[in-house]
């Protein structure tokens, strides 16, 4: 396993992250599978073992499900490994249970702390933007949330590039903590992110950690076209996070499946490895319903894609080029 830096700090995480929201017991999003207690021990464990130290949960998944089971997962080894939730969705019926007031985000993460067992958060990051909520106060409730201690970085996750700029320039003029990492999606089948949100962390130094990198499973190489799809799937043609056009990403997956079998690798690990060679990216966030499928996604630092094939896909699944970008191109 390699390790990178997050962002602008000294704090070190594996390039392959745990995402556990299919951490449910029998009564949270079972529409991701069912994981109960024992099957989180041993997923944890296993991951621990091979050299994941980075765990990314939030306390919508499953009502707090997910970070409950987490904490009893990890027991004594909470202290060798880096966590990451998020607050900021609906945690309840009333006015104040969502959101970046000052209000909801010290309830949130106090929350949190209890349901992962644990003193203090290694990364604390907002989950969402809120239109409604000034971000001078978002920042001042996260700043304080580190200086008492139950915080120790902070972090956003789906928020527009401006919108990061705006937040590093209040925390510069008003002296309060810095955002270190931004969590977003990105993969083979959808780098809009490139448009101008990396560019910005780049500037600003923040580490990006990719959720569905393997866009739902599609980049796994399980759905092609004329295939049909195995029922429980999350994604089904068109879903409003994860959009996916069945023509181009067939395209896609047909680079992606000449690479996988010169390489004999799987196609997960193609798609894997392409999002950690490319600039700004620190970590992926995998998720996996048993030990093979674990350790399938690990093994992807275990070799590096070439500057050949980084090419082939990088031409296959590029981004249409919208203004300004296509007046600039022949600038670079």
């Amino acid at each position: 396993m390699r390790y990178r830096f997050l962002g602008n700090s000294g704090l070190q995480v594996s390039e392959i992250c745990f995402g556990v929201m299919t951490f449910t017991g029998k009564t949270g999003w079972t529409h991701l599978g069912i994981q109960e207690q024992k099957d989180a021990n041993r997923l944890t464990s296993l991951a621990i073992d091979n050299g994941v130290n980075f765990f990314d949960t939030a306390d919508v998944y499953s009502s707090g499900i997910s970070e409950t089971m987490l904490g009893k997962a990890l027991g004594k080894k909470r202290k060798d490994v880096i966590i990451a939730t998020k607050g900021e969705g609906r945690m309840g019926k009333g006015p104040n249970d969502e959101g970046h007031s000052r209000q909801h985000l010290i309830k949130a993460c106090n929350d949190s702390l209890k349901r992962l067992n644990t003193d203090y958060i290694d990364l604390y990051q907002v989950h969402s933007f809120d239109f409604m909520t000034p971000l001078e106060e978002m920042m001042s409730a996260l700043d304080q949330l580190v200086k008492d201690g139950k915080v120790r970085y902070i972090g956003l996750s789906n928020f527009f590039a401006w919108q990061i700029m705006k937040l590093m320039s209040i925390s510069e003029k008003q002296n309060l903590e810095k955002i270190i990492s931004l969590q977003a999606y990105y993969s083979l089948v959808g780098r809009d992110l490139e448009y101008e949100t990396i560019p910005v962390c780049l500037d600003q130094k923040i580490g990006i950690i990719v959720w569905s990198p393997l866009h739902g499973g599609i980049l796994s190489g399980k759905y092609r076209k004329g295939k049909k799809w195995p029922k429980g799937t999350r994604i089904k043609g068109e879903s409003q996070h994860l959009p996916y056009d069945i023509e181009r990403g067939d395209k896609i997956l047909a680079v992606m499946e000449k690479i996988s079998k010169h390489k004999n690798a799987p196609m997960s690990q193609i798609a894997l490895n392409y999002a950690l060679q490319k600039p700004g990216i620190t970590s992926v966030i995998i998720g996996a319903r048993d030990k093979i499928q674990l350790l399938e996604n690990i093994k992807t630092t275990d070799w590096k894609l070439s500057e050949d094939e980084m090419k082939k896909l990088d031409e296959v699944s590029e981004p249409p080029r919208i203004y300004p970008h296509r007046f600039f191109r022949s600038r670079r």
